[in-house]
């Protein structure tokens, strides 16, 4: 394994210890998502560089996309829910009682 597999897979665990750590804010959690799925991008690409396998480009364009399409959407969804409720805590934010 060379360093900057090692770099990248730990880019994705430090995401996903963000995503079990960061349960404040809304924000906070979008970025870790975030972070997760570039992690994941760029593991792809770098595993068909190395292994001369090309065919894997086009899951991670894919996949590229849809982390656009994520993001979006997060971000939709907290603006949508911190005018509404005034805040972007993940706490005193209950869908039910709207």
């Amino acid at each position: 394994m060379n360093i900057l597999s090692a770099i990248l897979f730990s880019l994705f665990f430090l995401g996903i210890i963000g995503v079990i750590i960061n349960r404040l804010h809304l924000l906070s959690l979008l970025l870790c998502l975030e972070l997760l799925l570039v992690s994941l991008f760029l593991n792809i690409c770098t595993w068909s560089q190395i292994h001369a396998n090309f065919s894997s480009l086009n899951f991670s364009i894919l996949l590229l996309t849809f982390s656009a399409c994520e993001a979006s959407a997060g971000l939709a969804l907290m603006v949508s829910l911190s005018r509404s409720h005034n805040t972007d805590l993940l706490a005193n934010i209950n869908l039910l009682q709207s």
